[in-house]
């Protein structure tokens, strides 16, 4: 392609990421989260956001990076939708979880906590589970106490 001519890529937009590419992009915006650099992460997750709007895989990664940046609405709406694509996503209902829980929406909290370790009852889902419980009667107590 000489310079003289643009890209067709180029032309369609983010939705023109060829599957390589999208490939790339999603292992790169993994390691950049690894590195605990979520914000490049969400940069590198742009045109895959675009392209890849049914991937719940995508939209977990997104999520994650709004999390790790204390992007708590957006982390809720991107853990919503990949559970939207794929209701069976334990993993997706306990950061949901966590998410709430930073929210101090406890109660919201607990409920998808309670969801995903009754999906799959790992260790640190019933831990959780476990540590938003005992906050509810922490504050339950002090209320009751307060009147």
């Amino acid at each position: 392609m000489s310079a003289a001519q643009p890209d067709p890529a180029d032309q369609d937009g983010p939705r023109a990421v060829s599957a390589g590419s999208s490939v790339e992009a999603f292992r790169r915006a993994e390691d950049l989260l690894e590195n605990r650099r979520p914000l490049d992460a969400l940069k590198a997750l742009a045109p895959l956001l675009e392209a890849e709007q049914e991937a719940a895989s995508v939209h977990l990664l997104a999520a994650r990076a709004y999390l790790a940046s204390a992007q708590f609405r957006r982390a809720e709406e991107g853990f919503l939708r990949v559970l939207e694509l794929d209701p069976a996503d334990h993993y997706a209902r306990f950061a949901l979880g966590r998410t709430l829980q930073r929210q101090s929406r406890l109660a919201e909290a607990r409920a998808q906590l309670r969801m995903a370790a009754a999906m799959d009852p790992r260790p640190e889902y019933q831990e959780a589970l476990g540590e938003v419980s005992a906050n509810i009667a922490v504050r339950s107590d002090r209320a009751g106490g307060a009147s």
